[in-house]
């Protein structure tokens, strides 16, 4: 196995079989965009192929589906728009090769080796890392994962933060009239 974050992760890898599936939903969500609207569906395919993991809390359309979800390793948060960007950048690119049929010759030279060696290294890697992770120093866990460390993390604050002080309340009480 290849470590191509020596310095490790929190999380451990995802499962690759809800990573592969949601990045083919994702990928059918931007060919049904592309082939919608052909003077500019290609343009916005390839658009939402780069910003997909910025959209919902470091998941796209896909990965919410299946449960995964893009994280920001040193920071421990949900990846946002910038890191989408990086990591997702070599699916664009093939994603604009296809869209462009003069570039065809390219997407099967250039693009069909970014996608295997991409593939490759996901499931090579110790955490699935590949080199738009590496990019934008994230990891694809699984949602789960994420979501009970953020309970525990809640929790550990509810049982570290004190409770506000109370004031002593003054009772106001009317006089007791009694019968005599």
């Amino acid at each position: 196995m290849r470590d191509a974050r020596p310095e490790g992760s929190p999380y451990p890898k995802a499962d690759l079989t809800l990573r592969g599936l949601a990045r083919a939903a994702d990928f059918t969500l931007a060919w049904i965009v592309a082939q919608s609207v052909p003077q500019v569906g290609p343009i916005v395919a390839a658009f939402y192929l780069l910003v997909a993991d910025g959209l919902m809390s470091g998941q796209s359309v896909g990965k919410k589906i299946f449960g995964v979800r893009t994280v920001v390793i040193p920071r421990r948060t949900p990846a946002g728009w910038h890191e989408s960007l990086l990591r997702n950048a070599p699916f664009a690119l093939v994603a604009v090769f296809y869209a462009v049929p003069l570039l065809w010759p390219v997407l099967f030279v250039v693009g069909v080796p970014i996608i295997a060696f991409e593939s490759y290294m996901i499931f090579t890697d110790r955490l699935g890392i590949r080199i738009g992770d590496i990019f934008a120093d994230t990891q694809v866990v699984d949602a789960k994962v994420l979501s009970k460390a953020g309970e525990i993390a809640h929790g550990m604050r509810r049982i570290v933060t004190p409770a506000p002080p109370t004031t002593p309340t003054a009772t106001c009480g009317t006089p007791s009239r009694s019968a005599a």
